[in-house]
This record gives C-alpha cells, structure tokens and sequence, in this order.
C-alpha cells in the first residue's frame, strides 16, 4: 500500500473498547485526543456502563460514539432518555447495531426501527451509523444485509464493517454494495495487534459484549491470532490496498476492534506511521 494511502487510513481511526472497570484509564494513558472512541455494549450488562463510561470519556474531552442497539432499548421513551442523557453529554455520533438481546429488551427488534424513531426526534445525532457484514452473517443472509443497509441509507450516515481477515472477500463487498447504490462512506473494521491470551482473558472477564460476541462464534480467528505468521494488521491492510484506496469504494477510516488492547493497539499505530515517515 502506498505511503500516503495508509497514512490518511491510520489518521482517520476509531479504537472500539469494551465498558470495563480499567477502560477509562487505559484510554487516558494511551489514546490521543484526535482519536475517536466507540464503546460497546454488552446484552448480558445492558446499555448503563456503556453510558456512563461514554459520559466519563466525553467529559475528558474524547469524541465518544457510544452502541446502542435496538434489541436493549425497551421503548420509545427508554429512547429518549437516552438520547437526552448522551446529547447532554455533548455526542453527536452513535453507533445504532441491531444487537444481539434475545429475547429483546422491549419492541425493537432491529436497527431500523431505531433510526427511523430518531428521525422523528428530530436527528439528535449529526452522525448515525450502522452495521455493514463483509463475512456473511451466521444468521442472515448476504442478500438481506446489503438490503439492509439500502432501507437506512435515509437515516444513517455512515456503515462500520464487522471484522473479515480475506482481502477478496473485503473487496467483492466493497464493490457489491456500491453496485446495489449503497453510497453511504464505509469505516473498515480491523482487528488490531491481538494476543490470543489476552483476548480470551478479556472474554472471560467481560463476558459476551457485542464484539467479543461475534468473534467467539468464529473460533478459527483465535488459530490467526495464535498461529506463527498468522494474522497482523499491517499485512491485511497491504493486501487490501486496492480495495481499500480506490475512490469508488468510500473508504473513510479504520475501526480499529482493539478488544481492549488499548496501549498495543495505540504503540502499533505509532509505530507504522513512524516507519511510513509520519
């Protein structure tokens, strides 16, 4: 990948951290101001620490984008309460995922009934974004997410990729959805420099948030991240140049998926865009 391609994708990253007790400071000691933070939330823990750590960090001066999917939130006024508490707090980005409560909290049973609700609360959030599923969905089908993500176009702004390590697999979607009119700007989701041991530690001690979710229902990513010239970030972003580079493809950043790997993932960071001559 060309230098100033890879910079200006380093420049634009989010970090998404999981709502645990040493998140907060983690963030503080390692993560610049400039760098936008997404929070979880977690369908065992629920929506509450995911507020109140986004309250935490925006008051530090972070640009926080808390989760907030469908499926926790019980009704419309639960909505608005929210939506009241994270304005007050100064967030004008939220991140609305279908979410994976089962049974759901209360009437939302997907994300679109969520956006469409906070339209008629008159578009709180300057930005709005919604999931995107380079791998397919292990209950949905490829056909129905890409629909999906044509029907929020009216009230989303921007699509988050879920993690894929297949460079092919990440360009075909990119190209697939621009075909079907999808022009929303897509942020790539990439695993950061993930140690195996400390992935499963923090997936015990957190329990099942939202991103640790879905990778424990891929166990052979744990194999990547374990195997002996296995997965690394600058290696899939090499691989992905042209897809991610190309002007047709919208790429507007990295999600970063750090699984509270904060301080690797920030020294990673650093470190290439030193050797790029940042």
């Amino acid at each position: 990948m060309g230098a100033a391609g890879l910079r200006a994708l380093l420049d634009s990253v989010r970090y998404e951290v999981l709502p645990a007790k040493a998140t907060e400071d983690k963030v503080l000691a390692h993560v610049p101001r400039d760098v936008v933070v997404t929070v979880t939330a977690s369908p065992v823990k629920g929506l509450e620490p995911t507020l109140d750590l986004t309250d935490r960090l925006a008051a530090h001066g972070y640009r926080v984008v808390p989760h907030v999917p469908a499926r926790l939130l019980r009704d419309d006024l639960h909505l608005k309460e929210v939506t009241g508490r994270l304005t007050e707090a100064g967030v004008d980005d939220v991140f609305v995922p279908a979410g994976d409560s089962d049974p759901p909290a209360g009437a939302y049973d997907g994300a679109l009934p969520v956006l469409r609700a906070l339209s008629e609360l008159g578009s709180p959030f300057a930005r709005v974004g919604v999931t995107g599923y380079p791998e397919s969905h292990p209950l949905i089908h490829d056909d129905v997410t890409i629909q999906s993500m044509w029907d929020k176009r009216e009230h989303a702004t921007y699509i988050v990729s879920n993690l894929c390590f297949d460079p092919r697999v990440l360009g075909e979607w990119l190209a697939r959805i621009r075909r079907r009119d999808v022009t929303l700007p897509v942020h790539v989701g990439v695993a950061g420099p993930v140690q195996r041991a400390k992935l499963l530690a923090m997936a015990t001690k957190i329990g099942v948030g939202e991103s640790t979710r879905f990778l424990t229902k891929h166990a052979s990513w744990f194999v990547r991240f374990a195997a002996p010239g296995g997965y690394a970030p600058e290696r899939l972003l090499t691989r992905t140049e042209e897809a991610l580079t190309a002007s047709s493809a919208g790429v507007a950043g990295l999600h970063l998926f750090t699984f509270n790997q904060i301080a690797e993932t920030e020294r990673w960071r650093r470190a290439l865009l030193e050797r790029l001559g940042a």
